[in-house]
């Protein structure tokens, strides 16, 4: 942990509703007058696009498996010496990932390819990393040691292939075959790599339909919020420390499952995620004043 200079991760696979937990914490950061550091995790994908189409195809060539959810495909150094950076110094450096022609515009560039590594900004109150690897632990890495606030968002496995699929058929025009293969390949190292950081999160957001999603390979649109639950799993009640009483009061249409799972209406989800967040983001930061100050 990083207890002079705080560390929030999210971590939760493309499509899952990380940017859900993105639009939370800005508006936490800005009531609190907080300065962030913001860290995309795609920044840390190994190879550009063009880069990665080669480089799966030669894998594939050779019997191996490379997708960005594994090591192969991702820098796992750079990512575990930018936690240690910043939670020794508050230091660091990030570059981004150009997704689409906008990036590319705003930051200088073509889509599908990575600014320059920079120095992160100085000053900065907190690092928010959003992406796929905020809770990773193998043999030879460890990123979660240095989070102070984990949290995972991701939708049942039916909900997340059939989001993924109509992005790739929509936005990267790939056939519904081509996007089902994809999910098959990379499906050993997201057991492997993705699953397990669920585990180690504080607390977890899951979406969950109230429709029929039985084959997602089949579904042409995606559940919308009204046609969705959110499941709350808090697994740290000491770092959380939910009132659930209040809560239930102020999210219309919430329930609890279990003594330590709230249910909510997955349009009251980003209300939900302050609720929760807040809180325990000024106590990452009153600890933090306390340490700098007696030392």
């Amino acid at each position: 942990m990083s207890e002079q200079h705080p560390i929030v991760a999210v971590t939760g696979s493309s499509g899952a509703g990380t940017s859900s937990v993105t639009t939370a914490f800005r508006h936490i950061f800005e009531r609190e007058n907080l300065r962030a550091a913001w860290i995309e995790g795609d920044s840390f994908h190994r190879h550009d696009r063009a880069a990665m189409a080669v480089e799966v195809e030669r894998a594939a060539g050779e019997g191996r498996t490379l997708t960005h959810f594994g090591p192969d495909g991702n820098l796992f150094d750079q990512l575990v010496g930018l936690f240690s950076d910043y939670a020794a110094r508050g230091e660091g450096k990030r570059r981004r990932y150009l997704h689409t022609q906008a990036d590319a515009d705003r930051h200088g560039g073509a889509p599908g390819t990575f600014t320059p590594w920079a120095p992160l900004p100085t000053g900065t109150d907190v690092l928010f990393y959003e992406g796929l690897h905020g809770g990773l632990v193998t043999e030879q890495h460890d990123v979660a040691r240095y989070v102070d606030l984990l949290i995972g968002v991701v939708p049942i496995i039916n909900l997340e292939w059939i989001q993924k699929i109509h992005r790739d058929r929509a936005v990267r025009g790939y056939s519904a075959e081509t996007a089902t293969q994809m999910i098959l390949r990379r499906m050993p190292d997201y057991v492997h790599y993705i699953c397990p950081q669920f585990s180690r999160t504080d607390i977890n957001f899951q979406r969950v339909p109230t429709i029929d999603t039985s084959n997602p390979f089949t579904a042409t649109e995606i559940p919308t919020n009204d046609e969705s639950m959110v499941v709350i799993q808090i697994a740290n009640l000491q770092k959380i420390k939910p009132d659930f009483r209040a809560l239930l009061e102020m999210l219309q249409g919430s329930f609890m499952s279990r003594p330590d799972t709230l249910v909510v209406p997955a349009g009251k989800n980003v209300f939900a995620m302050e609720l929760l967040l807040a809180p325990a983001i000024g106590r990452l930061i009153e600890r933090r004043n306390r340490l700098r100050g007696a030392s």
